[in-house]
């Protein structure tokens, strides 16, 4: 099974993938949001960077389920 069938096949069986995509595409949203504001403030810097974490984190988890199912498939 090609990589981009099981994306879409976890998107449709499994819940918590479902839910780290709709977190990560999330994280984006609210990351591109926050570039608007010129310059921003430290608080805005912080959170700048604690959603690029949060979004590293949602993709690792997303790997890590799309490498554990490629191998059970």
């Amino acid at each position: 099974m090609d990589r981009e069938t099981l994306i879409e096949r976890l998107e449709a069986e499994n819940e918590e993938f479902r839910r780290l995509r709709q977190e990560h595409h999330q994280h984006d949203i609210d990351l591109e949001e926050l570039k608007g504001h010129a310059p921003l403030s430290a608080v805005e810097q912080w959170r700048v960077s604690e959603l690029k974490k949060l979004k590293l984190m949602a993709k690792d988890r997303m790997e890590t389920i799309i490498r554990h199912s490629a191998v059970t498939a």
